[in-house]
């Protein structure tokens, strides 16, 4: 299967070349054109994966949608054309193993081999940080794509590293984090416009985007009349 990225970063959409036998598995409504050789099975767990419907209902929690698309080559050269939800970037991320951890909502479309399910941050981290309690869990071995509004950057952290909340995209399991004050004084913080950051610890990929939609919304929403 090859894949092409089309408009990065403001308007990424994703082209994939499927052989006879090829599937991927994509968020519902994510398709946008695809040749007539391609078949559309959709169900509530990841191909050849279990769960059903328990995991439909979790994945509900973390934003994504309750059923998934698996797209499948009936014939050779096949081309599947997807796009996510909101304007912004898609990238590509291998999986040999292990676990990505992803925000509600960026999960886009995933090969056969990559398990889909759910995971709890805990309570107080998900209040601290304004990310959802629950995010998305992916797992084994396959091609992830993944999605958000504004471009995504990544980077190699291996130590310690401090990210604004509400910009975390993805990140590898074997990094951990903790809510912490951006200057040593809360109120210095927060009169800075940073508030709460995320302070990682550890060795892995992290994921994340130049912008998120609270700022746009905060900023669209007093200039916005009432109805």
């Amino acid at each position: 299967m090859r894949h092409q990225m089309l408009c990065p970063p403001a308007a990424t959409a994703l082209r994939f070349e499927l052989e006879q036998g090829e599937s991927i598995t994509c968020e519902v409504g994510a398709m946008i054109a695809m040749t007539s050789g391609l078949t559309v099975e959709t169900t509530s767990k990841s191909r050849g994966g279990s769960g059903g419907i328990i995991k439909g209902l979790k994945r509900m929690f973390s934003g994504e949608s309750f059923f998934l698309n698996h797209f499948t080559a009936q014939l050779p050269d096949q081309s599947l054309l997807i796009g996510p939800t909101l304007l912004g970037d898609c990238v590509h991320h291998s999986m040999r193993g292990g676990t990505m951890i992803v925000q509600g909502s960026s999960w886009l479309a995933s090969t056969p081999g990559i398990e889909i399910d759910t995971t709890w941050q805990g309570f107080s981290s998900a209040l601290f940080s304004g990310e959802s309690m629950f995010w998305v869990k992916c797992s084994g071995g396959g091609e992830l794509y993944l999605s958000s509004y504004g471009a995504i950057h990544s980077l190699e952290i291996d130590g310690d590293y401090t990210i604004d909340t509400g910009h975390i995209v993805a990140f590898e399991d074997t990094l951990k984090f903790n809510i912490g004050k951006a200057s040593r004084s809360l109120i210095g913080s927060f009169l800075g416009g940073e508030g709460l950051v995320c302070k990682f610890h550890g060795q892995g990929k992290l994921y994340y985007q130049s912008h998120t939609l609270p700022s746009l919304g905060a900023l669209l929403g007093p200039k916005l009349k009432a109805k």
